[in-house]
């Protein structure tokens, strides 16, 4: 029956008027062990199923080998489909999700979820004059989202991107081309396509308005996946499933940076450091940019040591630094210059990409002229590395790879592995790995930080950490902001920032500053950067700036845990840490093109003022929920639009009702957090009668602490009872983590009355309650080797 069933849907399917290749015909079909093999006259389809949820297509040209080699794939097991039923017009692929229905005349390929059409092959494979390209049918009613780092809106239908990562310096509100170029679509349909190809080429989401998507591609190979779940959320798992987690960051990683570009000296850097801890606004890094290896921008690249006359003692500072929490990051660059000291050696040891000559490739850039360092070479990769060993073992925390698309990169430059065009998009993917690999090779217990400007699609699971270029410093710049790292987190890498402050210009904008700043606290990397015209640091900002900036950078360690737990869920299941409000509402319409209000993990919804002289501001709250102001407390009810009065020192940012937000104690940074002692918020409202949530904790510095065993998870719970209310807390430790009791100040918002008592088991426990802001406190010691329950009797 259920066979009978499966038949009887696609050839209703098939009935739906979809265009398709009329010169393509069926020939034969079997099944391997991998998956199915459909010939057809011209070439292969090769069918495997990874998983209910993913689907990967290949076509092999006739005359062509498979590539099975991918850039971006690394989960490497296939599952038997179902069952497969064949009739004389179509063979049926079937699985509990994703379903194959393979047209024989004419000749077509349909995908399906659960029953329901996704997308089908139009033309399929075919050459082009430029190379190749595979064409779909979409359906006039799909939203589309993809294509990696641009600036056109949430909606990307209509528009042709061109797949070729390159920096846009000064962009604003509109950029089509920046240093993040994805091979990904993804729509409202709730179904991803990830072309799996590294050489260049072009995303035409139907620019022609004929309901076609079509993925251009120079060379290489033939092969999607399609990607379907009841949920984004399980879609982007099983996509960062499909090419790699991201790892869990350093814990100060989510702190504060004091970057510029950039600082001259040692004395400078030094001097800096010292300011913010005089000022008490935290910091957890400092970031040296181009000036650690040379006096001048220019001619010096690819230096790659520390200039000892502004720099004499190198080590001692990081060790200085590393003391008082803070940790040192270095910028590098792939390009050798003809005029750095490393020039001669670089040519000497075969490090560079070369002409058709086999000589090192030489060409002018703004920096001077320059070779680019093979990473695709033996020898240029193992230079590199040790490069990179030596300064880890220095103590370095982290490295900064910038111009990684490559900025420049002629097309008549050849790599060990193929052309520049072959291999653009992949660079700052395969750099990345390298820096990844370097700093286990140093350390094989701390966790990478790796900043890049490039990369492409998989590179998460590098530790990579993307940034969004060269925003210009305008409000303009701002207004961008949300769009690009609500788009990259759900293409698998969360951590998408911006230069906080902006960075083209030298604009001196106190209001602008602290906005972006304000809305930083809610990004997932909190780093201003800046062309040093205009200082960055708020330490060198005027009064008035640096206030409103130090409390913004306070409220950001305050939320510490909440962040922390934001990344472990990143690193177990891809979800992003900025989430679009489709996200948790995949049907309704009117959040589809919205960037400007988001949530911030699944408690916060974040709505930043993106305008200068905004005194009032339109924010949407979604449906089925209570909300509650994260200042105020004032209550608000969701499924409506609501105009707020907007203040000077914070962004309109409102929590879930039944949410629980763990909060930390103020610090200087996060070396002196533990997770030990904690200010547990609760926002209480009658209409929810259960509520739960976890919390992640770990040393914050173990590479794959979790998978080790080194972790705790903190489990609360909020439940109505009869006499009032109950909080469960149960702690779930890894068998090699050592526990500590937990202080808790618990934190009970929206108690419109006192209770009459609280109590843990039989002992009344004291709190305190505040009739005016309605919020009651309870101070807790929590034991975790035990259940804690606590019953606040009404």
């Amino acid at each position: 029956m259920k066979n009978l069933l499966y038949i009887l849907f696609a050839l209703c399917f098939l009935q739906v008027s979809f265009a398709q290749n009329p010169n393509r015909t069926f020939v034969s079909s079997e099944t391997t062990k991998a998956g199915y093999k459909v010939v057809v006259q011209d070439g292969v389809y090769v069918i495997k199923l990874y998983n209910k949820s993913i689907v990967e297509t290949t076509f092999i040209p006739k005359g062509e080998q498979e590539n099975p080699e991918s850039h971006a794939v690394v989960l490497k097991d296939y599952t038997p489909f179902s069952n497969i039923s064949d009739t004389p017009e179509a063979m049926v692929l079937n699985s509990e999700g994703v379903s194959v229905i393979i047209k024989k005349s004419p000749f077509q390929i349909q995908y399906a979820y659960k029953g329901q059409p996704l997308i089908s092959e139009k033309d399929g494979y075919s050459k082009t004059d430029e190379g190749e390209a595979i064409q779909f049918n979409l359906d006039d009613t799909e939203v589309l989202y993809g294509g990696g780092a641009r600036a056109l809106g949430m909606n990307r239908r209509g528009h042709r991107l061109q797949l070729y990562n390159r920096a846009h310096y000064g962009y604003e509100t509109h950029s089509e081309l920046m240093n993040f170029t994805l091979p990904i679509v993804m729509s409202s349909k709730q179904y991803m396509i990830h072309f799996d190809n590294a050489p260049i080429g072009y995303l035409d989401l139907d620019s022609k308005q004929d309901n076609s998507l079509t993925y251009e591609t120079i060379s290489g190979r033939k092969t999607y996946q399609v990607i379907a779940s009841d949920s984004w959320e399980d879609i982007i798992d099983n996509y960062t499933q499909l090419t790699g987690k991201q790892p869990m960051p350093p814990r100060w990683a989510l702190g504060n940076f004091s970057s510029r570009f950039g600082y001259h000296s040692e004395a400078e850097t030094r001097a800096t450091i010292a300011k913010f801890k005089a000022e008490e606004i935290p910091v957890d890094a400092v970031i040296l940019d181009l000036y650690w290896f040379g006096k001048e921008v220019q001619g010096t690249m690819g230096n790659l040591a520390f200039d000892t006359d502004s720099f004499p003692t190198p080590e001692r500072m990081i060790k200085d630094f590393d003391k008082e929490g803070v940790n040192t990051i270095l910028i590098t660059e792939p390009f050798v210059l003809t005029t750095s000291n490393r020039w001669e050696e670089a040519v000497e040891q075969d490090v560079l990409a070369k002409d058709s000559l086999g000589q090192p490739y030489t060409y002018d850039f703004f920096f001077g002229n320059t070779g680019l360092i093979d990473i695709y070479s033996k020898s240029g990769f193992d230079w590199f590395s040790n490069i990179y060993k030596d300064v880890f073992e220095m103590g370095v925390s982290g490295i900064w790879g910038d111009l990684g698309e490559p900025e420049v990169h002629p097309k008549a430059l050849l790599h060990a592995t193929g052309t520049a065009d072959e291999v653009h998009n992949v660079y700052g993917h395969d750099w990345a790995r390298l820096v990844y690999e370097s700093s286990l090779s140093a350390d094989s217990k701390m966790r990478p930080f790796v900043l890049m400007r490039a990369g492409y699609s998989g590179s998460q699971r590098y530790g990579l950490i993307p940034w969004s270029g060269d925003v210009n410093r305008t409000w303009g710049g701002l207004q961008s902001q949300p769009e690009i790292a609500l788009q990259m987190g759900m293409q698998g890498l969360g951590y998408m920032h911006s230069d906080l402050g902006g960075f083209a210009g030298d604009n001196l904008d106190d209001e602008l500053y602290v906005r972006w700043l304000q809305y930083g606290v809610f990004q997932p990397i909190y780093r201003p950067h800046a062309q040093e015209d205009v200082p960055s640091e708020p330490v060198f900002r005027n009064e008035h700036a640096k206030n409103l900036a130090r409390k913004a950078i306070r409220l950001r360690y305050a939320l510490l845990p909440y962040n922390y737990n934001l990344a472990f869920q990143n690193h177990k299941k891809g979800t992003p840490l900025m989430r679009p409000l489709f996200f948790e509402h995949p049907k309704d319409v009117t959040y589809q093109n919205l960037a400007n209000t988001y949530y911030w993990g699944d408690s916060f919804l974040v709505s930043p003022i993106l305008e200068a002289g905004v005194k009032t501001h339109e924010v949407i709250f979604p449906k089925n929920n209570m909300w509650f102001d994260f200042y105020t407390d004032e209550k608000i009810e969701g499924g409506q639009t609501k105009t707020v009065s907007v203040v000077e020192n914070s962004i309109p940012t409102y929590v879930k009702g039944g949410a629980f937000i763990p909060m930390a104690k103020r610090m200087q940074n996060t070396k002196s957090y533990t997770g030990h002692n904690l200010l547990l918020h609760y926002y209480h409202d009658a209409s929810i009668t259960s509520s739960s949530s976890q919390l992640y904790n770990d040393d914050g510095e173990t590479l794959n602490a979790f998978e080790k065993g080194k972790y705790e998870r903190l489990n609360f719970s909020y439940s109505q009872h009869k006499k009032g209310m109950q909080f469960v807390f149960k702690d779930d430790v890894g068998p090699a983590y050592k526990v500590d009791s937990k202080t808790i100040q618990l934190i009970i918002h929206n108690m419109e009355t006192a209770p009459a008592s609280i109590k843990k088991g039989k002992k009344e426990l004291a709190f305190t309650y505040d009739k005016h802001t309605h919020i009651l406190e309870v101070p807790l010691i929590w034991e975790v080797d035990s259940e804690l329950e606590i019953k606040i009797i009404l």
